[in-house]
């Protein structure tokens, strides 16, 4: 509601009609309120559902993690990445992760990649 030099008043009103004339009576004034908060209410009262995020997020599928790090535990503690190269390198980690797959979930090369 515009208000001639000061901030816009953000007014809840109320409307109906009494015969051919229109009555407004003003329920609140939410000037103080946030605008965030102001938007939330002007989606309420226009009817819209309003969800939580995690509401709105659904799982598809969760992988476990703990196999891997107890195979590639295991591999460290074997020495096996030592065996293949000497210095850390993207190729040697590369290939680390190719066996720890592999010994999870056995299966083709091409089924690695994927």
């Amino acid at each position: 509601m515009p208000n001639r030099t000061s901030p816009p008043a953000i007014l809840l009103r109320e409307s109906h009609r009494d015969g051919a004339e229109t009555r407004k009576r003003t329920l609140a004034n939410l000037s103080h309120l946030p605008p965030a908060a102001i938007d939330v209410m002007r989606r309420i009262l226009r009817g819209e559902t309003l969800v939580g995020a995690d509401a709105r997020l659904q799982i598809e599928r969760s992988w476990p993690h703990g196999h891997v790090a107890a195979v590639l535990g295991m591999v460290r503690k074997l020495g096996l990445d030592a065996l293949l190269a000497a210095r850390l390198s993207p190729e040697r980690t590369h290939v680390i992760a190719m066996i720890v797959a592999r010994i999870i979930a056995p299966g083709s090369n091409l089924s690695t990649l994927q």
